[in-house]
């Protein structure tokens, strides 16, 4: 009986250990699934789009900029306002000593208030309107010309993040690989089939991919901080991350394509087409400010001094009007006629500039283009098979090691030159939508 009781005993408490081993595999299979998914969670990937509206909405110098905007149109309502009236209280005719013995002191006082009103000839005041307007289109115009070139220093930094998470990738790539060969030859040199130089030069040789990744980290590191400063974020870099194409496309249109579309586009373009406008309307000002602008007048006069004695309460008028013997205006006039001028040749440098800037950037595109194309469809393939090739035949005994590091030398070599060569096509098309004036080439 006891031996019964101690068997069923024994079976119990053997079937508590087993659940509680289940338990605790399942709690670690748990533990394990949500611990990547709250990493995941905490990790914001942003694309091109989210981090250029996360730029228009936090950059300090574009939004302090935009108040200019703000600040002109705020000059065209001073620019509208009309002249204030003047208004002027006179008293005369207080006796203020006795005269024959007589003293009546407020007798004989008048009260005179004085209305006047200055009358703006020649449309000054929808002139000044005019122009002003016109500022604020030249500040808004410079506005997006600073949005254009911040946007691009915003996308030369999210190009860089990219490639150096492309080299950051290829770097841990080259490393494992090596990892790969180190162990196979760890095993030749066990069996007696490589010497122990030639393993310890192996060895060796792996602190170059160990710099490399080192590097590679660093470098992405240094790029999301130039980039999150662009964005006045101050989020943690292990929970920043971008993803986008990191590629290239050999459909280009053509120059001419780029070039109306600039002169179509380019906000520092508009803006010295604009400059010449209102240089145009503040002659037009100045020529309207030479003009005489009378003063009307009017006033009321309570127990006058006239010689009518029943003249109690009367009115009176009057008009003033400058004399032009002297043109005060003459330079006003001459200096906004040389500003029309000025703007003038101002407006056809920036439409050269234009050119250059489209030309210049078409033809880095271009001769980018003509690097990445055969390394895309012939060098990255060879780089892999040579390198695989001498690796095979080193293991065989067909190779020596010299071959070998040599030729994974240059797999290094033509795998991170693309990736260079990628990043310098990805800027230069931000470099090409600058020029242009907005994403052509996305």
């Amino acid at each position: 009986m006891r031996r019964k009781m101690r068997r069923k005993w024994w079976q119990q408490f053997g079937l508590m250990i087993s659940l509680a081993g289940v338990l605790s595999i399942s709690c670690e299979r748990v533990v394990a699934q949500v611990a990547p998914q709250t990493a995941q969670a905490q990790l914001q990937v942003w694309t091109w789009e989210k981090v250029k509206d996360q730029f228009e909405t936090n950059n300090p110098t574009l939004l302090a900029d935009k108040l200019s905007i703000d600040e002109s149109k705020a000059q065209e309502i001073t620019a509208f306002l009309r002249p204030n009236p003047q208004f002027t209280f006179s008293t005369d005719g207080t006796q203020v000593a006795p005269y024959k013995g007589v003293w009546q002191p407020f007798v004989g006082t008048q009260y005179s208030p004085n209305l006047s009103y200055l009358h703006e000839r020649q449309h000054k005041r929808e002139l000044r309107l005019e122009s002003a307007k016109k500022g604020t289109l030249i500040a808004e115009s410079s506005h997006a010309d600073l949005e254009r070139t911040l946007l691009f220093n915003l996308r030369g930094a999210f190009v860089s993040t990219l490639q150096a998470k492309a080299v950051l990738q290829l770097a841990k790539d080259n490393l494992a690989y090596y990892d790969h060969v180190l162990k196979i030859s760890k095993d030749r040199f066990d069996a007696g089939d490589i010497a122990q130089i030639d393993f310890d030069r192996l060895e060796l040789q792996r602190v170059q991919y160990e710099s490399d990744l080192q590097t590679a980290e660093e470098n992405l590191e240094t790029a999301k901080i130039q980039l999150l400063t662009l964005l006045n974020s101050r989020m943690p870099l292990d929970q920043f991350d971008l993803t986008g194409p990191f590629d290239f496309t050999d459909q280009l249109m053509e120059r001419e394509e780029f070039r109306k579309i600039a002169l179509d586009t380019r906000p520092d373009l508009k803006a010295a087409v604009e400059a010449v406008d209102k240089a145009q309307t503040d002659h037009k000002l100045a020529v309207a400010n030479g003009s005489t602008d009378p003063t009307f007048g009017a006033w009321y006069t309570y127990n006058p001094s006239f010689n009518n004695p029943f003249a109690h309460q009367t009115v009176g008028a009057s008009v003033s009007i400058p004399l032009r013997i002297f043109d005060r205006n003459q330079g006003e006039k001459l200096r906004t006629q040389l500003d029309i001028k000025r703007n003038e040749r101002l407006r056809d440098a920036a439409e050269a500039q234009v050119f250059s800037d489209v030309d210049s950037s078409y033809a880095t595109l271009e001769s980018d283009l003509t690097v990445l194309k055969p390394f895309k469809a012939k060098y990255l393939q060879q780089s892999v098979r040579v390198r695989d090739t001498i690796f095979f035949s080193y293991q065989h005994g067909g190779a020596s090691l010299l071959d070998f590091l040599n030729a994974e030398a240059e797999y290094r070599s033509v795998q991170l030159t693309y990736v260079n060569l990628v990043g310098s096509y990805l800027s230069a098309t931000a470099q090409l939508n600058q020029a242009v004036g907005r994403e052509v080439i996305q």
